[in-house]
């Protein structure tokens, strides 16, 4: 590699890094960020909390703390992982797209289904959503019950002071596979609707599609990684993850581990018997509990300590 070909490296991997704030497919996202506030906002007059607002959201032992930092460091560092390890498998999901549509078309040949191009797209939005969360659950589930897979997942747990960057704090092992589980998951959904559309609707249109993603991280989505304690009716807290739901997940009580796993819908965790709405729960602390937490206390110790764990997580599994 030249000099010119490392620049074009390191400019990449800026982009990849700034594009969490910049781009409207992110949690980040600038716009995100300032409804969460004004979410924030609300909770805060409504709890009658004592103090100064700005005080109350930019609490600098939450923004400032080692572990948030470790959190900003990890989004840099993925963003390294990104460009160079999973850069080509985006483009896979073409792939598999496209390979997808081309099984369907040689079975069946070109047919037409009598949906309209908006019934299409508005089938595929729905069902791709859906799609993506259960594989995200079902990831999730594993991680959390497979010993050498949580070893991993202990890096997202670490933490113990949740800000919105926290969404990013996940091991490079991890990162892989939630990518490859979104890769696969995506490329087939596309390439069956690709078949269904009968090339009146380009494979861009289908995979630019993310209204309700944008639904999502609108309304709160950057509180589930907070101090914030935003909480739904119970009855909806069976279908929906509320952010404070998320936050007992990363509860270092041990009556909370291994609940409300899912990612947008609740329905998953009631279905696997881990859901645990907030009309349980009262306090919280956060991280993996006082033996471990030093052993993920700095950058460093978050991307080494889960590989010097694996001997203990493989004897874990066979005894």
């Amino acid at each position: 590699m030249d000099f010119s070909e490392f620049i074009g490296l390191l400019q990449e991997i800026f982009k990849v890094a700034l594009s969490y704030f910049v781009s409207p497919s992110k949690r980040v996202f600038w716009l995100y960020l300032i409804t969460s506030a004004i979410i924030a906002f609300v909770i805060f007059k409504a709890s009658k909390t004592k103090g100064n607002f700005i005080n109350y959201l930019f609490n600098r032992k939450v923004w400032l703390s080692t572990s948030a930092i470790t959190d900003y460091l990890l989004i840099l560092f993925n963003a390294i992982v990104k460009v160079v390890v999973l850069a080509p498998f985006f483009g896979f999901a073409l792939y598999i797209a496209k390979s997808t549509e081309h099984f369907f078309v040689s079975k069946y040949g070109i047919v037409d289904t009598g949906f309209t191009n908006f019934q299409l797209i508005l089938i595929y939005t729905i069902l791709i959503v859906v799609l993506n969360d259960f594989i995200t659950f079902i990831l999730h589930y594993l991680m959390h019950k497979i010993p050498f897979l949580w070893e991993f997942h202990k890096v997202h747990h670490s933490a113990r002071r949740l800000n919105p960057f926290t969404q990013y704090r996940i091991h490079p092992i991890e990162l892989i596979i939630n990518n490859l589980g979104e890769v696969f998951s995506k490329g087939i959904l596309t390439g069956l609707f690709l078949f269904l559309a009968a090339g009146k609707i380009s494979i861009i249109t289908f995979l630019g599609v993310n209204i309700l993603n944008f639904l999502f991280y609108f309304f709160g989505a950057n509180l589930r990684h907070s101090h914030v304690k935003f909480k739904y009716f119970n009855f909806l807290e069976h279908i929906l993850i509320s952010p404070f739901q998320h936050q007992i997940h990363h509860s270092n009580n041990p009556a909370h581990y291994d609940t409300n796993l899912g990612s947008r819908f609740a329905f998953w965790d009631w279905m696997f018997g881990t859901l645990l709405t907030s009309k349980n729960v009262d306090k919280i602390g956060f991280g993996l509990g006082r033996e471990e937490d030093n052993a993920y206390n700095t950058f460093s110790k978050n991307l080494i300590t889960p590989f010097k764990n694996l001997p203990k997580a493989f004897f874990k599994k066979n005894t």
